[in-house]
């Protein structure tokens, strides 16, 4: 009697297949890399499960991974900014200022900027997530140059989610440009004689470029304190304190 056996047919494997990546095993989470298009909810989804990635943003439905960050063209220059903030904040009640935290702005939105100030009250919250959520007063950008998405889609996302002031530091030409949107029409802010520029929407505020870039902390320092000291700024925290 003859006996067949059924013989085992296998995938040929080619050199090139064994440069492909392996089937994605079943409900395994995608990567997060940029250029995705994704809805805010997937894009939370694959952020969280990629605690790897230090610094991804959604901007108009497209993610934005970070790449390392250097000393001159932002980290110093952000860490000035912060300080500067800060001390506007001690002497400012309910002023709130955040660093490189989210912010849900939109279903097709998820930033994170470089600093967010808000007013306890105002347009902008932390959520039950503890989240940045809404439109705060004021968002800081330390960018590498004027055509960065800092001064593009992340510019027109701010505007239409009613952000009413945005303050991008241009780090490769040393300029600060200054936009106001408190009116609802789009506005730059600009320098006053002593090339000194003022928030509109926080009074005291205030910025002197010339200083920044220099280095000058102390200079930077000093004319925010003259902006402490004027009566607009007085009469702002007695209405923060009412």
């Amino acid at each position: 009697m003859s006996i067949l056996t059924k013989t085992e047919t296998r995938p040929q494997v080619t050199k090139s297949s064994k440069l492909l990546p392996e089937p994605a095993m079943n409900g395994a989470i995608p990567p997060l890399e940029n250029g995705d298009r994704l809805s805010r909810a997937e894009f939370e989804r694959r952020y969280q499960a990629h605690p790897e990635i230090k610094k991804a943003e959604l901007i108009e439905g497209v993610v934005y991974v970070a790449s390392p960050v250097r000393v001159r063209r932002h980290g110093a220059p952000h860490s000035d900014i912060i300080g500067w903030l800060s001390v506007y904040r001690a002497s400012t009640p309910d002023v709130c200022v955040t660093d490189n935290s989210t912010l849900q702005l939109d279903l097709d939105n998820e930033p994170q900027p470089d600093v967010a100030v808000w007013v306890e009250g105002g347009g902008a919250f932390v959520n039950g997530d503890d989240y940045l959520e809404g439109a705060p007063e004021l968002i800081v950008e330390v960018a590498g140059s004027s055509a960065s998405i800092d001064l593009n889609d992340k510019l027109t996302a701010y505007r239409r989610n009613g952000v009413q002031e945005y303050l991008v530091l241009l780090t490769h030409e040393r300029e600060v440009r200054w936009f106001s949107w408190r009116t609802g029409e789009a506005e730059e802010i600009q320098a006053d004689e002593q090339g000194v520029l003022h928030s509109l929407v926080l009074p005291g505020l205030q910025l002197h470029p010339a200083s920044f870039w220099q280095g000058d902390l102390a200079g930077v320092l000093a004319v925010l304190q003259r902006g402490l000291a004027t009566p607009e700024h007085a009469a702002f925290v007695q209405r923060l304190q009412a």
